[in-house]
């Protein structure tokens, strides 16, 4: 790998070279070292130490000690502990989270990878490790929970409603995980587990291995943690399929445009007015690519931990915690798709279209058409993405003369590489395509020059193995000082305690991307373009090439080329994927936070109450710098000698109240109110601009945005039981303002666009898209109901059983994000979601089944017109578990066990775009607890 550009211009550009930002951070580090400080903050029972409940442990008491944070805490919020954890059938800690009240997973051909909560945006959701927020390589804020394995993990708590002292509340909520350390146990403590399982499709067994250690030797304690795992899955999918407006065939050159004027007022009635309306020609819809493919996703991952404390009392502390991870992932892709809208096509014949689903937009789409020259394709494509992350902190904690003094410095970090390939084979031939029931067809049309586009490998010319090459590098650097005095005054009884600290956290992400096209046998050789057909490669029946037997999407089969033999064959000698400047760029943010805060303890009207009220001042400076696009003097496109940076800033005061009032023995009444905000992806921040040939755009990044902001408040009564359950009811209100968006703000006419063989396809208008605040706001109510109950509370014959359940629904006010107004729910809000465990335990045996639904939610807004939905959703794991003897444990699991499919579909179900089979994973395994 290979850069093509300089470093040393990125680091003049920049206002304060990144040495210094490390000496702030030694700086801080070293008035942590002067000053006691606390490690947690007492306060805020969410990151307190929790009993730790052994891996054979009752799954009951896990739930209690959950009940137990969530009473403690100050404000709304949900928790679960290390058995919860571990003993139910997740693949990763996105999944171990999808049990909790208000959090729903984002799946990915069957592994949970971003949580929801409240159904809200992903990244809405400010996610923290031991109280450091943390980095994952992901273009934006939100965090790609499948790279953690959930082993590793000690408890995790999701904060709803945030206090002046949290680093960031989060628009959806803060997710704070924390990891074991040593004195969390009483005792020596060696726990080890290994498990192998089933994937039905794949057919192939995975194993998982995970072990603790963890021992005090007087002042002193060590732990360390390791998690090890492998997965093979397989994904079949009928896919890629969308609206396409009929600007694609209106606006072309040549006859295309009259041809397809034609067919339309021939066969549909149809009459253009004018063709280069937008408005008009972008309610005229007929189907995109249509691609039946198979994924073969081997991943390896592995996460550590280790924690060294010093604790010579229970007022002092010292804490070094250290995580490092990888997830690697090779994911195979095997495509054969039909572009109706190729630049050489038009419309032939329209067999049926639908005029009436979609008649209150005005659109017509459509549903089966014969083209003139469809895009027929044979992809093999290969992504091999690896992740490093690591994350380091110092605490201390040390509470003295009624002082607490809480401080922290730490780093998290992750790096990023996806190697990407595709070998392309195409042929234009006509075809006829159209919806199915559960996505597109692409059949053989009655013209004589149709061809059987699955079994015509001689008829597929080679157009280029593609390559890309990305490297992202995310970096946070973090120290905080804490203060708390706990007070008792004579003119102020019920003033308890104030809190106040200062927080400065420096986080940079780098974006390096290149890209490269072989077409022939050596460099600058392009002879395999038009000569080389697919038939001349080595071919196998695609369902050889992927485990597993037939293609559960349609009854087919189809030869293709292997990936292993594409990357042997097609690289040749001494190539690499060079980086390259116009998709190079760098994003520096700084923040300064001030908080105060105050906690009150009454009675009213002779109920006891407990307050906490607080505001947070943040302060945040922004230096987005990359290589921009210009026009060179002989009308090529090229790009700045020197990188350009452009300043950001925006400061905020954050105010938050959080209260509980004990209405009787047990039963709590709690209220917050606050508000808080979201950062803009540090990728729409940075100032660069890049262009989708497929799409007719170019992208521009804008350093000059805001963050998202909220106004919220919530009321709920929560009863907590003798027994250790609780039932709960809450509903929550929240004013979002400044939801980020792209949209049109220019046009670059007459550019030159050209063929993947160099030929000129045309010039054409490009839109300028760039994210934006978007004016007016929107609110978004909810009812959250919980019941956690031990069933004997029913009946004693009831013994063992229980349940533990949870709903939440959401209203929202529609929004304007496409570009034809059709109303549109905020993209990645579900309007009801609900998970419900019915469990049995005794002394050697325990049971839970479990069922997750998700509504359905918009997915993406497509070309900024049409809302692409992902269908409602609803899977049922199982988990069983037997005590051979106290210590050891053998399990017996089960994920999507009714081998649920996920769909989805644009604007209405009869306009299906992905029907997507992952199968059923069943796992065997075995824990030890010593």
């Amino acid at each position: 790998m290979q850069s093509s550009f300089k470093h040393n211009d990125i680091s003049k550009l920049q206002q304060k070279p990144l040495s210094r930002a490390v000496q702030q951070i030694l700086i801080s580090a070293a008035l942590v070292a002067a000053a006691p400080v606390l490690a947690q903050t007492a306060d805020n029972s969410a990151e307190q130490a929790v009993e730790v409940i052994s891996v054979t442990g009752s799954y009951s008491r896990s739930l209690e000690k959950a009940v137990d944070l969530k009473k403690t805490n100050i404000g709304f919020s949900d928790s679960i502990v290390a058995t919860d954890v571990a003993d139910f059938p997740e693949q990763n800690l996105a999944e171990a989270l999808q049990r909790m009240p208000g959090v729903t997973i984002e799946r990915n051909k069957g592994l949970g990878s971003k949580i929801n909560v409240r159904s809200l945006p992903s990244e809405f959701t400010h996610v923290s490790i031991n109280n450091l927020a943390t980095a994952s390589g992901s273009g934006g804020r939100d965090v790609e929970f499948d790279i953690f394995a959930s082993e590793i993990i000690q408890s995790v708590t999701v904060q709803k409603s945030p206090t002046a002292a949290d680093e960031e509340g989060g628009i959806a909520g803060s997710v704070m995980i924390s990891t074991a350390r040593p004195f969390d146990y009483s005792e020596r403590k060696l726990i080890v587990s290994a498990e192998g399982a089933h994937n039905s499709i794949s057919e192939e067994i995975d194993p998982k291995f995970s072990f603790l250690a963890s021992d005090t030797f007087g002042d002193w304690g060590a732990l360390v943690s390791f998690s090890k795992a492998t997965r093979t899955n397989r994904t079949d999918a009928n896919s890629g399929i969308n609206f396409r407006p009929m600007g694609r065939f209106l606006e072309a050159t040549g006859t295309r445009s009259d041809q397809a004027a034609a067919v339309l007022e021939r066969d549909a009635g149809i009459v253009v007015s004018d063709r280069r309306d937008k408005n008009e020609t972008s309610r005229i819809i007929f189907q995109d690519k249509v691609g039946d493919r198979l994924y073969l996703n081997d991943q390896d991952k592995w996460g550590a931990t280790a924690s060294l404390q010093y604790k010579p009392s229970n007022d002092f502390s010292l804490t070094l915690d250290a995580m490092k991870g990888g997830y690697d992932v090779t994911e195979d892709e095997y495509d054969a798709a039909a572009y109706s809208a190729s630049s050489r096509s038009t419309l032939e014949t329209i067999h049926d279209y639908d005029d009436t689903t979609l008649a209150q937009y005005g659109i017509v789409v459509l549903t089966d058409v014969s083209y003139t020259a469809t895009q027929h394709e044979f992809l093999s494509k290969q992504r091999i993405n690896e992740t490093d992350y690591s994350q380091y902190s110092l605490a201390l904690d040390w509470q003295t003369n009624g002082w607490d003094i809480n401080g922290l410095v730490g780093y998290s970090g992750a790096k990023k590489d996806q190697d990407y390939a595709n070998l392309k084979h195409v042929a234009y031939a006509p075809s006829r395509t159209r919806w199915t029931a559960t996505g597109g067809e692409t059949i053989v049309s009655a013209n004589p020059a149709s061809i059987d586009m699955y079994n015509s490998p001689q008829s597929y010319l080679f157009e280029a193995y593609e390559t890309e090459l990305e490297r992202v590098t995310d970096d946070k650097y973090a120290a905080q000082l804490d203060f708390k005095k706990a007070l008792e005054l004579s003119f102020m009884p019920a003033l308890s305690s104030v809190q106040f600290g200062v927080r400065y956290t420096d986080k940079s992400k780098e974006r390096q991307f290149g890209s490269a096209k072989i077409q022939g046998p050596a460099a600058g050789d392009a002879s395999w373009v038009n000569s080389r057909t697919l038939a001349d490669s080595e071919l196998q029946w695609v369902t050889d090439i992927v485990p597993g037997g037939a293609y559960k999407a349609k009854d087919l089969n189809w030869m293709q080329v292997a990936n292993d033999y594409a990357r042997n064959t097609f690289r040749y000698a001494g190539f690499s994927t060079p980086f390259t400047e116009g998709n190079y760029y760098r994003v520096d943010e700084e923040v300064i936070s001030l908080y105060a805060m105050a906690n009150l303890d009454f009675d009213l009207a002779g109920l006891p109450v407990t307050l906490n009220a607080g505001v947070r001042a943040v302060d945040t400076s922004v230096l987005s710098f990359g290589y921009h696009q210009v026009q060179n003097e002989d009308g090529s496109n090229g790009y700045t000698d020197t990188p350009i940076s452009k300043k950001g800033s925006y400061n905020d005061l954050l105010p938050s109240l959080n209260m509980t009032v004990e209405l009787a023995d047990g039963v709590l009444l709690r209220a917050a109110a606050s508000e808080t905000l979201m950062r803009p992806a540090l990728g729409d921040i940075a100032y660069k601009r890049s262009v989708s040939w497929s799409e007719f755009r170019f992208k521009d990044g804008n350093p000059d945005l805001k963050p998202t902001t909220a106004k919220q408040w919530e009321a709920g009564v929560e009863w907590y039981l003798e027994s250790g359950g609780i039932l709960a009811a809450s509903y929550f209100w929240k004013e979002i303002d400044g939801v980020v968006r792209e949209a049109l703000t220019g046009v670059v006419e007459n550019v030159e666009k050209r063929n993947a063989n160099g030929t000129l396809d045309g010039y054409y208008d490009f839109d300028v898209f760039q994210p934006v605040n978007a004016a007016g706001s929107y609110k978004v109510t909810g009812l959250e109901l919980i019941a956690q109950l031990p069933l004997n509370v029913l009946h004693p014959a009831l013994e063992g059983f229980g349940i533990n359940s949870n709903y939440t629904m959401l209203d929202n006010s529609l929004t304007g994000a496409s570009d034809l107004d059709i109303p549109t729910p905020p993209e990645g809000l579900a309007d009801k979601t609900y998970n419900f465990t019915l469990y049995y335990e005794n002394d050697r045996f325990d049971t839970r089944i479990s069922y997750n639904y998700k509504d359905k939610y918009v997915e993406y807004i497509h070309l900024n017109m049409y809302p692409v939905y992902r269908d409602a959703y609803g899977q049922v794991d199982i988990a069983i578990g037997y005590n051979l003897t106290d210590n050891i444990k053998l399990s017996l699991k089960g994920i999507n066990i009714t081998d649920e499919e996920a769909t989805g579909y644009t604007l209405s179900p009869l306009f299906p775009v992905m029907n997507e089979f992952s199968g059923r994973r069943i796992s065997l395994g075995i824990r030890a607890d010593f």
